[in-house]
């Protein structure tokens, strides 16, 4: 057998397993938990509606706006110092991606609060 064609079909061989475990546990649980006679809105504890698409696009905002800054910055730096732009412009765009995500973890918080 080709060896280019085992890495696709064990990968897909993986996430297939994890995939088909996952769900076949919750159902299992989910099935248990019925016979015994426990309430089905255990299901639901946690769950707030319409509130998981607001963390993502938040967050998305935040970040892409931090990469945005750090590209920016970056070429303020490349342009204006005389410090290497092969440092330069992937330590501001990590460094300010991740302010970006700490800030939308932050207003996430807040949103979710409200």
């Amino acid at each position: 057998m080709d060896e280019d064609i085992l890495i696709p079909i064990s990968m897909f061989a993986v996430v297939f397993g994890i995939v088909y475990l996952y769900f076949s546990t919750r159902n299992k649980e989910r099935l248990a938990l019925i016979e015994k006679g426990a309430d089905a809105s255990i299901f639901n504890i946690g769950k707030r509606r319409g509130s998981s698409w607001k963390v993502v696009v938040i967050n998305l905002a935040f970040l892409l706006m931090g990469i945005g800054l750090g590209v920016f910055i970056g070429n303020i730096l490349d342009t204006y110092t005389g410090l290497d732009d092969e440092a330069v412009y992937p330590s501001m765009i990590f460094l300010l991606a991740g302010a970006g995500l700490y800030v939308g973890y932050t207003q996430t918080k807040k949103a979710l609060d409200e």
